[in-house]
């Protein structure tokens, strides 16, 4: 009985190996397609177009009817090797939708095969667009690249962020293994103002290095764009308290503001962008913060 009961579990085992694997080798193509405009006032998303596993939930509005708050959703939980993932949003002229995700974005280990999401979002004259997914988490042996696209009009106002963690630092994982590429493109009228792009190879000098990460494994990013900055919209972002393990940084350009982070954990990442994001709202999008319940289920 005891060599049957052998013979069983590791045929057991071995049948979870390779749904597992066959699993992994899943890959998927999905496309998102949202457009806001005003009407009468209202906030509404006139076009929700998508293929493959990439949604939008039902749009509400907890700040009335001139902000549509809207919540994407990726029901596999994660990004696997050769998935190819798009979204393209517009918001029309004086539209305002603030997106956020449910959760974070995860990148899972790839043995090969390069998985990829690539966002558009385009902002009309007198329009606004505040982009605000949670944050990403490149697991160990990723190999994986994103591209953003802010392709603004005239007064449009945009802000958005970007919350990278390399490895699970909640799990004590390094990224040891692996490649995560990243591009950031930001036009106003076809005229580039923020154009950034990067690559990181696990286990690299790059991680450690003062002139890249300096072992820091979570990096955010928070770009601001329309009214001029101030000093003392500057002076009071830079007073927003930080743990003593993080380093952050706010610069004031000509047309845009741009926060930035590096740390050890997501969470604090995630508080202090938000941080920012309720100091600068008033200023660049003319609305005291209205916090999206999400982030606090």
């Amino acid at each position: 009985r005891r060599k049957r009961h052998e013979r069983t579990r590791g045929s057991f085992v071995r049948s979870r190996v390779i749904v597992a694997e066959q699993f992994a080798r899943q890959t998927s193509n999905a496309e998102l397609t949202l457009r806001y405009e005003s009407i009468e006032g209202r906030s509404v998303l006139t076009q929700r177009r998508h293929h493959g596993p990439l949604v939008v939930q039902k749009p509400f509005y907890p700040e009335g009817d001139a902000v549509c708050h809207s919540v994407i959703l990726h029901p596999p939980g994660g990004i696997v090797a050769g998935d190819q993932l798009a979204m393209n949003i517009t918001v029309e002229s004086n539209g305002h939708a603030l997106i956020t995700t449910p959760g974070a974005t995860k990148w899972y280990r790839s043995e090969g095969p390069l998985a990829e999401q690539h966002i558009v979002l385009s902002v009309a004259s007198g329009a606004a667009l505040e982009w605000l997914p949670q944050e990403a988490i490149v697991f160990n042996s990723a190999n994986a690249r994103q591209t953003v696209s802010v392709e603004l009009s005239d007064d449009a106002r945009y802000i958005g962020w970007d919350i990278l963690a390399l490895g699970r630092t909640a799990s004590r994982e390094s990224f040891v293994q692996g490649r995560y590429e990243q591009s950031w493109r930001v036009t106003k009228n076809g005229v580039p103002l923020w154009l950034e792009r990067g690559k990181i190879e696990g286990g690299s000098a790059t991680l450690d290095s003062t002139a890249g990460l300096a072992g820091y494994p979570v990096v955010a990013t928070l770009i601001a764009l329309g009214n001029a900055s101030n000093a003392a919209l500057v002076a009071a972002c830079r007073a927003i308290a930080v743990s003593a393990d993080a380093r952050v940084a706010i610069t004031a350009l000509p047309q845009l503001l741009i926060a930035r982070y590096l740390g050890h954990r997501a969470e604090d990442a995630k508080n202090f962008m938000q941080s920012i994001w309720r100091e600068l709202r008033p200023h660049y999008i003319g609305r005291a913060a209205q916090t999206p319940r999400i982030w606090s289920t």
